[in-house]
């Protein structure tokens, strides 16, 4: 099959090439990074480039990420997250091409109390989970052939993240102040896109949840990465969310259910602690 990347360079798209790349020809590109220039905002361009192409599907994971920069900088949300995804799907329709959407369970406000399935309702509690929706609703208008991935979380070998974070941070503090009142599904990356690179190889189009299984706050996230690391003089403090400097409202519990794997008898993703353990052995 011949797959077009979108984010191609960063920290996800990286743990893509290397799953996809062994049984798939790769089109990749991104504004970053050693692959072709593409700017999703810029809708002749990406039409223009899917329809060179001629991509059997397109993987979508090109996005703005930065959930804060989303809060004081909407526009810049909604033109990258729903514009960019609009102009990809858009493009999709137009030739005639499958599409995978990576989506985020900051769709949901956390309000639940249990785990969110596919088919819960969306909530979002701010600009960054509100313009991931609508580059969803984009998706779902244009390209009856879709996949979206929802997930949370993510760490990897490739881009910033929060182990690597609270790792350096010890370097520096004997002391570190964690969110404990949050909880969620750390993710690596390189396994999320081997479930990716397994979904793909089913025509059951439609909404899926993507994370390691089972659920942590960030301060029992942060405490196990210190453990697995071997760092013990460092002392990890438990704070309330209102008492961490943001303007980001976070789901409390945004756990995802992987209701639709499950259903297919394919939810088959490793435990958090597994993952981060073979994540730490790597660095």
């Amino acid at each position: 099959m011949k797959i077009f990347i979108t984010g191609a360079a960063g920290m996800l798209g990286t743990d893509l090439q290397k799953a996809l790349a062994p049984d798939h020809e790769l089109v990749l590109t991104d504004v970053m990074g050693d692959v072709k220039f593409l700017d999703i905002t810029d809708t002749g361009q990406v039409l223009a480039e899917i329809d060179a192409a001629e991509p059997d599907l397109v993987i979508h994971s090109a996005a703005y990420t930065d959930v804060d920069g989303c809060e004081r900088d909407p526009d810049r949300a909604y033109r990258v997250n729903a514009l960019g995804t609009w102009n990809v799907a858009a493009a999709c329709l137009v030739c005639d091409t499958a599409m995978l959407y990576i989506s985020t369970d900051f769709v949901f406000d956390g309000e639940k109390g249990e785990p969110y399935t596919e088919y819960a309702a969306a909530h979002p509690l701010g600009h960054y989970g509100a313009s991931k929706l609508a580059g969803e609703s984009h998706v779902r208008a244009l390209c009856p052939a879709h996949y979206i991935v929802r997930t949370a979380w993510l760490y990897g070998e490739h881009g910033k993240n929060f182990p690597l974070t609270i790792l350096n941070a010890a370097k520096t503090h004997k002391e570190l102040k964690v969110v404990a009142d949050q909880i969620g599904s750390p993710t690596f990356t390189a396994d999320l896109a081997g479930a990716i690179r397994d979904i793909i190889t089913m025509p059951l189009y439609g909404t899926y949840h993507v994370t390691n299984k089972g659920s942590c706050s960030w301060y029992e996230f942060a405490k196990k990465v210190l453990e697995l690391a071997g760092v013990t003089e460092v002392t990890v403090l438990p704070i309330k969310a209102e008492e961490w400097p943001t303007p980001t409202r976070r789901p409390k519990l945004s756990v995802l259910r992987h209701y639709a794997l499950e259903l297919q008898g394919r939810d088959n993703i490793r435990p958090w602690d597994e993952a981060l353990k073979d994540f730490i052995s790597r660095l």
